[in-house]
């Protein structure tokens, strides 16, 4: 009886251990994972964020004390110096950037008042200006007095002075102190650019007038300033102030690379007409200039418009800079509507691969709290640094040279038709036809949805070059929900760069067809490739996937000049 109890015992204490153990162990998870979520809060904090979290007398703030007593002591000074070099910094802009209707803009007075801007927050960029430069941000906010005029004239010959009032400024200053050198004050030159706008707002009022008495002016002349600080100021934008004699034109902005965009597609766009549907169009930039933006056609009455159009941007620093992508809704004579926008950081492009992404559109990049669904939209992407084209290895002929996205679609052999290519200048990418045979082999589906009464469907499939508007289908696979076809059907591809594959998934019927679901796609990656065999889900189907096989046969001509 004792062994029996003793035994018992021990079993209960074991098991006891090994519970306690386990809670132990599942407790000690828990607070890890919310101590790293935390962390990770702590992480994304703003000044703004540790403002409030923190009281003033724990808030390391002598720094900016001290910045904002010695600006407040010196701004008489710097408000003479700032105004002069505004006036000859942004003037010559906004002439470049001055509305139709104006035939000059001026500014006639400017000057920064007499309130300083606030510094609220302070630091420095390390990696950023490499050994020989220092890298500080200044976060600053101004709510100041200034008294800025324009001197405007009509094309009718009419002046108006027109008063920017009410100036409110919140955004980050970037300084560069480089060359680093060995003689007082330890640097050669100094560069300044707005690295963020985050707010800038401000009223335009007619002296001894309205504005808006003028229909259009207003809005005009508010984009030019806009335009106008964007271009003149705004990072990567710098201006250069040499301090020590020497050149420092390795200071200037310059091209570091260029970035080819296809904008293929977009799907699932939030509908903003009453009647009917949207008629969406895109607006891509880097810089959101008037002469730095390209616009797509617009495609009428469709949630899922295909424009398969294509561009091509200067980069000029890839570490900062964002592709953006804008989608609206074209009102004819009024106003377009935003659907969503989109941006890709160009630092996550890995320089020469080709990178086919889906965007999710936002109603606001820079507070993204809107979680209605407005659509996505898919771009091809590459970028290319300047100098280092030669670098690109090319699965077809590692000897054959083009320009950006052809270089890496060269032929594997030339034909009479591409003797011409190989000239010391490169053709433009216009004038490049990318031809070849495209050889498509149908394999099978999976988890098609029923779409007969037997909860079964007849399904077959239609294969269409978009641009040449070539057209093959499969045969129909009777009572199936995972047919297989194992089909192959070649095209002849006369303009690969500019044509899009769609693949398009039907049931068979007596009385007619329906339309289980498609599949879109660029050649891009075939002619990278040559060759590939991939899954793909259907689009507008409640399941189901598509295997294909691409082979590519590539060939090569110049457009015909005339």
């Amino acid at each position: 009886m004792g062994f029996l109890f003793g035994l018992f015992i021990g079993i209960a204490v074991s098991i006891g251990l090994v519970v306690a153990f386990a809670r132990y162990s599942n407790v000690r998870s828990t607070r890890r994972a919310e101590l790293a979520r935390t962390i990770a809060a702590f992480a994304r904090m703003t000044v703004q964020d540790s403002r409030k979290l923190l009281p003033g007398e724990f808030y390391p703030s002598w720094v900016l004390n001290w910045l904002n007593l010695e600006l407040e002591k010196i701004w008489p000074y710097v408000n003479e110096a700032a105004s002069e070099l505004i006036r000859s910094s942004v003037e010559p802009v906004l002439e470049q950037y001055t509305p139709a209707m104006i035939a000059s803009l001026k500014f006639s007075k400017l000057t920064l008042g007499t309130v300083a801007p606030q510094f609220t927050g302070v630091s420095i960029v390390e990696n950023e200006s490499g050994p020989d430069g220092i890298t500080m941000e200044l976060e600053m906010q101004w709510d100041g007095n200034p008294k800025i005029v324009l001197d405007i004239k009509t094309l009718l010959g009419v002046a108006l002075p027109i008063e920017v009032k009410n100036v409110g400024f919140t955004g980050v200053f970037r300084l560069i102190f480089k060359p680093l050198v060995d003689e007082f004050p330890c640097f050669g030159a100094l560069s300044y650019s707005l690295r963020e706008k985050k707010g800038l707002d401000f009223t335009l009022k007619v002296i001894g007038g309205e504005l808006t008495s003028i229909p259009g002016v207003s809005d005009a002349i508010e984009e030019t300033i806009l335009d106008a600080i964007e271009d003149s100021i705004t990072w990567p934008v710098r201006k250069i102030i040499p301090i020590l004699p020497g050149d420092y034109s390795d200071l200037e902005l310059k091209p570091v690379g260029t970035l080819d965009v296809k904008l293929v597609q977009a799907k699932d766009l939030s509908n903003k007409d009453l009647i009917g549907k949207s008629d969406p169009y895109a607006v891509v930039f880097i810089r959101p200039l008037p002469n730095k933006t390209k616009k797509t056609k617009t495609i009428s009455n469709s949630l899922n418009p295909i424009w398969n159009e294509h561009f091509e941007f200067i980069v000029e620093d890839v570490s900062t800079q964002h592709l953006t992508v804008r989608v609206f809704d074209d009102e004819g004579v009024g106003s377009s509507q935003l659907i969503g926008a989109a941006q890709v950081p160009l630092n996550e492009l890995e320089p020469g691969k080709v990178k086919d992404i889906w965007l999710k559109l936002v109603k606001d990049l820079v507070v993204q709290r809107d979680t209605k669904n407005r659509g996505q939209v898919q771009v091809e992407l590459l970028y290319c640094p300047l100098g280092k084209e030669s670098g690109f290895k090319n699965p077809f002929n590692p000897n054959y040279s083009l320009t950006i996205l052809e270089k890496v679609l060269k032929p594997e052999s030339e034909d009479s038709d591409a003797t011409d290519v190989r000239s010391s200048q490169s053709p433009k990418k216009k004038d490049v036809i990318v031809r070849g045979v495209l050889s498509v082999t149908v394999v099978a589906a999976e988890d098609l949805p029923a779409v007969d009464f037997m909860g079964k469907a007849d399904p077959f499939v239609v294969i269409t070059l978009k641009k040449s508007e070539s057209k093959s289908k499969t045969r129909v696979v009777p009572d199936s929900l995972n047919p297989v076809w194992n089909q192959t059907f070649d095209f002849v591809v006369e303009d690969a760069l500019h044509d899009l594959l769609i693949l398009e998934v039907w049931d068979h019927d007596k009385f007619g067809k329906d339309k289980i679901g498609r599949v879109i796609m660029t050649l891009t990656r075939v002619m990278l490739e040559g060759e590939f065999q991939e899954w793909y889900a259907l689009d507008g189907a409640k399941s189901g996937k598509l295997c294909v096989h691409l082979k590519w046969t590539p060939r090569l001509k110049l457009r015909d000049a005339s």
